[in-house]
């Protein structure tokens, strides 16, 4: 018999309030760190400030083996579907240091064949209209370097590799939880406390500080994030990490240490770059935790007066395996909360874990309000006798078997083109076509045949 679980009285301050999303995604590049409106504001208003704010996106998909690589069996998933998310948000700002703010989301599947539960064989699934979003921001820039906010919130640092609001998805996701900020002209520190929300069909979206029940893991995800520009010549990002789990399985205890370099804007003329690499040490499900991830890139803008305004990158991302899964030590880069869909290929087959990517990206602005993106992308994994594991972090794609374990760590390629028109700020339509070249991991276990992947997006805001 599973003992009940008393009673745990956790304060925590929400904000009510019906709402919307704001941000607007491309697939080009990540959302921003905060997506609420700015709280700082010059002098105190002498009449409380409302503003609304309003999305409807839609994002017709087709899928072709993405999942099984097998064109003999259609699955669940080789199928066509439509996903609409509304948002609806308010920010009400009393005073200049006091602001509140809430957003309300529906997130709904369509004409599909998969199960319309939300995770249930890889479906986006249904969740209708819940509170996304729901916190209180003290903080007036004028008088201190301090902020605090302080309930239902997106959390992002970085280039959102570990942590980001994973806005491609429709339900996207949000954290319980408390954050600090301290600001001065070169520098910002981040330190919170938080637990992720899950969305339920049919029920208020809890995260576990709320939840307890039998199915709560007691997740609490705190840390720190420092930024400074103080090096003439690159922004510098410092970070601790910790993650608390409970399972029947072993508890999760671990830290993640890291830092990420990105050179500014121009400095080095047509040239940039972005390096990160952080380390993990702990517990994760019961077994000894050692892994380590990078990823560097280096990127050249063509000059301006060229026929097309024009970026072209190369990227290499590394995460460490498991090289041996019956024992009590696990080497598998634990991928936490990120914004995969950007960086690994956009058929979302690969996370930051027992991976290497080779990426050749070409970004240009041919016409006015048109940009376009083209992604190449060579895949291996960096230790077989562990799974090939999805962007969601915990899928895989295949059963870690004899002939898993014996097979070659080339998995495939994988080209990815989107074009994007914004005639407006409030509008945007996006197109894109992914096609993945199967390697000989697949023919090594299985079903080998190329997947396919499409979409169109369409997204309003004001």
């Amino acid at each position: 018999m599973t003992p009940t679980r008393p009673p745990v009285n956790r304060p925590f301050v929400t904000t009510v309030s019906i709402l919307l999303g704001t941000t607007m995604l491309h697939a080009g590049s990540p959302s921003p760190a905060i997506e609420t409106p700015a709280v700082e504001v010059a002098e105190t208003p002498k009449t409380p400030v409302f503003a609304w704010e309003f999305q409807e996106r839609a994002r017709w998909e087709i899928k072709d083996n993405a999942f099984d690589f097998n064109d003999s069996v259609d699955s669940l998933n080789d199928d066509n579907w439509l996903l609409n998310r509304f948002r609806i948000g308010l920010t009400v700002k009393p005073t200049s240091w006091i602001s509140l703010y809430a957003q309300g989301q529906d997130s709904r599947e369509w004409f599909s064949n998969r199960p319309n539960t939300p995770g249930v064989s890889g479906a986006e699934g249904t969740d209708s209209f819940d509170l996304r979003q729901a916190h209180i921001t003290l903080a007036d820039s004028s008088k201190s370097p301090w902020s605090l906010r302080l309930g239902r919130q997106t959390l992002a640092f970085g280039d959102q590799r570990l942590v980001g609001p994973l806005e491609w998805t429709n339900l996207a996701r949000s954290f319980d939880a408390v954050r600090v900020t301290r600001t001065s002209d070169q520098w910002t520190l981040d330190i919170f406390g938080s637990s992720v929300v899950k969305a339920e069909r049919g029920s208020f979206n809890e995260s576990d500080w709320f939840n307890d029940d039998a199915t709560s893991r007691d997740q609490v995800f705190s840390g720190a994030y420092f930024s400074t520009t103080a090096l003439e010549f690159q922004t510098t990002d410092l970070y601790a990490f910790h993650l608390h789990e409970n399972a029947e399985a072993g508890d999760t205890n671990f830290v993640t240490l890291g830092t990420r370099w990105k050179s500014k804007d121009k400095h080095f003329g047509p040239w940039d770059y972005t390096a990160e690499i952080a380390a993990q040490s702990g517990d994760a499900a019961g077994r000894d935790l050692a892994a380590f991830a990078s990823t560097l890139s280096a990127g050249f803008t063509v000059p301006e007066g060229a026929l097309w305004k024009s970026r072209f990158a190369l990227e290499y991302s590394y995460a460490t395996g498991d090289s041996d899964p019956l024992d009590n030590d696990i080497g598998t880069f634990q991928n936490l909360f990120p914004t995969n869909h950007i960086y690994y290929g956009f058929m979302d087959a690969f996370s930051w874990q027992n991976i290497h990517d080779l990426a050749i990206q070409w970004k240009a602005a041919p016409w006015k309000n048109i940009t376009t993106r083209l992604d190449f992308h060579a895949f291996w994994l960096a230790d077989t006798n562990d799974s090939w594991y999805r962007a969601n972090g915990t899928t895989t794609v295949r059963p870690l078997n004899s002939a898993a374990r014996a097979a070659s760590n080339f998995a495939g390629t994988e080209v990815d083109a989107v074009i994007t028109w914004q005639p407006s700020k409030q509008f945007a339509l996006e197109a894109g076509y992914c096609r993945f070249f199967a390697g000989d991991y697949l023919g090594d276990t299985g079903a080998s045949d190329d997947a396919n992947f499409g979409y169109v997006q369409t997204t309003l805001s004001f």
